[in-house]
């Protein structure tokens, strides 16, 4: 089972690298009227999002799941940090494929959304982060 755990780590590193950059081309993509500009960032984005993000997400939620079971089998009860823990990494495959959405539509030319946006929109894995990295390693309730 620690060989699935080391799976999982190193796929979640992985998985929030393209979390973490991604955006962070959004930004400044949305900020580029240059068609050769745009051609770069789309096929920047695309590699990440389907070569890197995808096998990574794939192996995090196969990997995560082998170790819930393991989690359920243990506890004689579901523990309140995962009932936390959980939704958490619910939002963050919502966000994974909001990413997906938002890659749709810079290729196709029709964001609408401002840098200003994707700076905040940036934020949201790293303080999703934070909140189960805790969730996960103090299980505080």
């Amino acid at each position: 089972m620690k060989y699935i755990l080391a799976i999982h780590i190193i796929s979640i590193v992985g998985w929030f690298a393209g979390l973490f950059y991604l955006p962070r081309l959004f930004v400044y993509h949305s900020m580029t009227n240059n068609q050769q500009v745009h051609q770069q960032f789309c096929i920047m984005e695309r590699k990440l999002y389907y070569y890197i993000m995808n096998p990574a997400f794939a192996l995090t939620i196969g990997t995560g799941m082998l170790l819930l079971q393991k989690v359920l089998m243990y506890y004689s009860t579901f523990p309140n940090w995962l009932l936390v823990k959980l939704p958490l990494a619910m939002i963050l495959v919502f966000y994974h494929f909001t990413c997906g959405y938002f890659l749709k539509l810079f290729r196709e030319k029709r964001n609408k959304l401002s840098d200003k946006f994707f700076r905040l929109f940036n934020e949201i894995p790293t303080v999703l982060l934070i909140s189960i990295v805790i969730l996960a390693i103090v299980k505080p309730f």
